[in-house]
């Protein structure tokens, strides 16, 4: 088996339940890491046996990361730049410290999706997938939903943030890919679901 063959099913589980991204937890020497596992988007250019994308940020920093694109066999990134990050010692047996880092990674990979995330690590998801749609990532105040233009759906990344960050209300109209939904960043024009469904219906 593959030493990243848990990324493959994490994809896997991706795609199948419509998530662009998932974030979990990794530690190492006493220092915890946010990891962002991306979907390659449509038209994106993807390394050779690339399976996904990864951000790794640095907890309490998250301004401080790392990009790589990852196969089932590692990541796909200069050594050099991976050992700088991490802060792992040069020796002369670089290739076995660098097996037995992938073998540790390894074990914090997860095989599916997770439904509870902690609060940084959903910040970090929030932030990513606001960027991926063009938004401004301190748009987390919800106020209402909007029919798109004839023929366009709602995007992935909205899709995503939005079951996030207003789970509930994903529920009412998750059905329906014609209806976005709309982020502020001033808090006061947070709207409670009731509120949003009830102006949605009165158009």
């Amino acid at each position: 088996m593959s030493v990243f063959e848990s990324f493959n099913l994490l994809k896997a589980d991706m795609i199948e339940n419509g998530w662009a991204i998932e974030g979990f937890p990794f530690n190492y020497k006493s220092r915890d890491y946010i990891i962002l596992a991306k979907l390659y988007e449509e038209g994106e250019k993807r390394p050779k046996y690339a399976l996904i994308k990864i951000e790794i940020l640095k907890s309490g920093n998250i301004n401080e990361r790392l990009v790589s694109a990852v196969s089932a066999n590692g990541f796909l990134i200069d050594v050099k730049l991976l050992r700088k990050f991490f802060n792992i010692e040069y020796g002369e047996n670089l290739g076995d410290i660098m097996s037995q880092f992938k073998e540790y990674f390894a074990q914090f990979i997860p095989t599916q999706i997770t439904s509870v995330k902690s609060p940084p690590i959903e910040d970090a998801m929030v932030e990513s997938l606001s960027k991926s749609d063009s938004q401004d990532p301190k748009k987390r105040y919800c106020y209402g939903v909007m029919r798109n233009q004839e023929g366009r759906t709602r995007t992935l990344f909205n899709d995503n943030k939005t079951r996030l960050l207003r789970p509930t209300l994903y529920q009412e109209f998750s059905g329906d890919q014609s209806i976005s939904f709309c982020y502020s960043i001033n808090t006061n024009d947070h709207k409670s679901d009731a509120v949003i469904i009830q102006n949605f219906s009165n158009r």
